[in-house]
């Protein structure tokens, strides 16, 4: 056998060594003798090989011989076949554990197999075993850990097949474990060209997590001994810079099927990364959808679904969201930002874009985000426009149908109660006078019924009709004691409950005469408002050309001062497309109740049109002029109205006040007056709930 190896490196001296280093180096090689088990035998041919060569290395004239082979390219020694697993030993001893390797692994299968259980198979599988250790420990010097791991499967193949040495098998098993996440980074970090070997650490990551109970390792598995929590999150936090953003939503969307709920977070944040970076809005509605399932302990989810709220174009919701969140530093800073309150959102939003979500994939570049640039994106524009049509259309489809059950129930009512009575023979019933009496009243009523319709007197109408049921029921009542009469005729139960049933056909006439005014009434008012200056024109954008503004003016309180509301009742607006009166009424009814309790002499009773948050706000000021022992004193009255845009979930208003604001002490002692002429405001109203609501202002534009 000719193995890989001269006499220099044979007893590990360089070409250039004197003779005595030569014979220094042949002591030390005889005094450290491997001790892992090897034979006796093969120890002692080791010994007389290094020997030999130094006998060959120490004359002068063998010595001379040899290196003008050297120099003739001789590539190798040759070793009979009782010294080669000897020459092995040798081999690895001088720094090449893969080449031995390989050469005993070889030697120990068919044809060259040795006999079972000779000393020649012994030393080979004890060599293999020591050398594919060394080998993967090489590579792993190398930072080759996937080819580390090859060495050390391929030892422990052989050792099982083998049947020996159970001990140091289960070492190279435990090297093996402890190898795997390098393995991973290793496959993983190569150049994404090769498919291959991307999948195969695609697969070793998801079977990692899995045995460990998903990215929270609840389960104790066999690399809890190798790889604690700790460690495993700076390894996951370092490989996940490896993976795609379609591989890391694949992933993480598979491990929380497996009911890991950190995995969900990060799927969350992977769907909101792809919907950003490919201007793919609908990826926001996945991401949405997934949070809104999350119950992750510690996590304040309103803060990000408020910039998913943004994304998408609703600024109201995503101020709500904003003002729901558990964070008091947040909700701070939020309403104590010096400029309107849409810029502090939306700088909230950036920084989370570019911190947390937009970082970590091998597909996506850092950089700075331009929310203007999302907003200005033709598809994003189309996508939310058809995002509200759609909406507009399920409102419509629900009110349609509502007012198609309501029509088919009526007809129903109606032909049944109009066969009863074709088939009903009064000639065969003897009617007392009383009787018939009732059925001439209920002409009568008949025909007062449809002058009060066509004269849309409904709810005196509506109470007259329940006056009359009530009669008609206690007359019949007093006629169905008499037990003589039943008896004689029982038709006369029948008669009792067509008239019942009659009434409430006329009841049912009625709602249906009256859903149809009130949808008459909506029609006419779903033409879009229409501002004081006749060429002003809608903006079809207008949701996202406000998102895109940046006022940088202070957000400021406004109020107003009125005499005090004892039995004024709040009007709350459900109307599709309001009129500029609407939307000025509902803004007098604020600025009405919300003086009035800033005065200190109401409650801020206005959750029907006013937003819990401005609510709140109000509340927040009244109690801060209560410690500071003052009260306000504000009359504003409307000058002017504007509409600047307005969508079927959105109105903006540009509003001008004449505003008086006096602050008074509670002893009666006046502290600061303020007078603005005009007070410019910008009110936004938002539509949830099917009515409008006041979301926000801004003033001092």
């Amino acid at each position: 056998m000719e193995l890989p190896l001269d006499h220099f490196r044979l007893i590990g001296v360089s070409p250039s060594a004197t003779s005595e280093e030569i014979l220094r180096a042949f002591q030390l090689r005889l005094d450290k003798t491997p001790n892992e088990g090897f034979t006796f035998e093969v120890l002692t041919q080791r010994s007389e090989l290094l020997r030999l060569t130094a006998d060959l290395l120490t004359d002068p004239e063998s010595r001379r011989e040899y290196e003008n082979l050297l120099l003739n390219e001789l590539t190798g020694l040759e070793f009979s076949s009782n010294r080669e697993v000897a020459g092995l030993i040798l081999l690895w001893e001088s720094g090449s554990p893969k080449e031995a390797f390989k050469i005993a692994r070889k030697a120990l299968q068919p044809p060259q197999t040795p006999a079972l259980g000779s000393s020649r198979e012994a030393d080979l599988t004890l060599l293999a075993a020591l050398t594919a250790r060394d080998s993967a420990i090489q590579e792993q010097q190398l930072r080759s850990y996937s080819n580390a791991a090859d060495y050390l499967q391929e030892g422990i193949q052989l050792l099982q097949r083998m049947g020996k040495l159970v001990e140091i098998r289960k070492d190279l098993e435990e090297d093996l474990v402890s190898l795997l996440p390098y393995r991973i980074l290793d496959l993983l970090s190569r150049d994404l060209n090769d498919q291959e070997s991307h999948k195969k650490g695609l697969s070793m990551l998801e079977n990692l997590i899995i045995k460990r109970g998903g990215l929270e390792g609840n389960n104790k598995s066999e690399y809890g001994d190798y790889l604690n929590q700790q460690e495993f999150e700076a390894f996951f936090q370092q490989i996940k810079s490896y993976l795609t953003l379609e591989e890391q939503i694949e992933l993480f969307l598979e491990l929380q099927k497996r009911g890991s709920l950190e995995a969900g977070f990060l799927a969350f944040i992977s769907l909101t990364a792809l919907g950003f970076s490919r201007s793919k809005p609908e990826k926001l509605f996945e991401a949405r959808r997934i949070l809104k399932k999350l119950n992750l302990s510690g996590l304040d989810s309103m803060p990000l679904m408020g910039c998913l709220d943004l994304l998408l174009a609703d600024v109201d919701q995503a101020s709500a969201r904003f003002l729901s969140s558990s964070d008091d530093n947040l909700r701070d800073w939020l309403n104590n930002y010096p400029g309107d309150k849409l810029e502090a959102i939306c700088i909230y939003c950036k920084n989370w874009l570019e911190n947390d979500v937009l970082v970590g994939y091998r597909d996506i570049e850092s950089k700075d985000v331009d929310l203007n640039t999302w907003f200005e994106d033709r598809e994003i524009q189309e996508f939310i426009e058809r995002l509200e049509k759609k909406s507009n259309k399920i409102t419509f489809k629900q009110n349609f149908q509502n007012q198609q059950i309501n029509e088919e129930y009526t007809t129903k009512i109606t032909k049944d109660f109009d066969s009863a009575l074709s088939n009903f023979d009064e000639g065969r019933l003897p009617l007392p006078g009383g009787i018939k009496q009732e059925f001439e009243k209920l002409d009568i009523q008949e025909n007062k019924f449809n002058e009060e319709i066509f004269k849309n007197k409904t709810l005196d109408f509506y109470k007259y009709l329940i006056e009359k049921i009530a009669e008609l029921k206690f007359g019949f009542g007093e006629f169905l004691n008499d037990q003589q009469i039943i008896a004689r005729s029982p038709l006369l139960i029948y008669l009792y409950a067509f008239l019942l049933l009659f009434a409430f056909g006329i009841g049912i006439g009625f709602l249906r005469n009256n859903f149809k005014n009130s949808l008459q009434d909506e029609a006419i008012a779903d033409k879009p408002l229409i501002a004081s200056d006749k060429n002003q024109k809608l903006n079809d954008n207008t949701i996202i050309q406000e998102v895109k503004k940046n006022p940088s003016n202070k957000l400021k309180s406004i109020s107003l001062k009125t005499t005090e509301i004892n039995s004024f009742k709040v009007k709350e607006l459900t109307k599709a497309s309001p009129s500029l009166d609407d939307v000025s009424s509902l803004i007098n009814q604020w600025l009405l109740i919300k003086s009035n309790y800033l005065s200190g002499k109401g409650e801020i009773n206005l959750s029907q049109i006013v937003n819990s948050g401005l609510i709140d706000r109000t509340i927040q000021e009244r109690k801060n002029d209560i410690e500071k022992g003052i009260y306000k004193e504000i009359n504003s009255q409307m000058l002017k109205i504007d509409l600047e845009s307005q969508t079927s979930s959105r109105i903006v208003v540009l509003v001008e006040l004449d505003y008086l604001e006096k602050i008074i002490k509670n002893s009666g002692e006046f502290v600061s007056e303020t007078s603005l002429t005009p007070l410019k405001v910008k009110y936004i109203l938002g539509f949830s709930n099917k009515s409008w609501k006041l979301v926000d202002f801004v003033s001092g534009l």
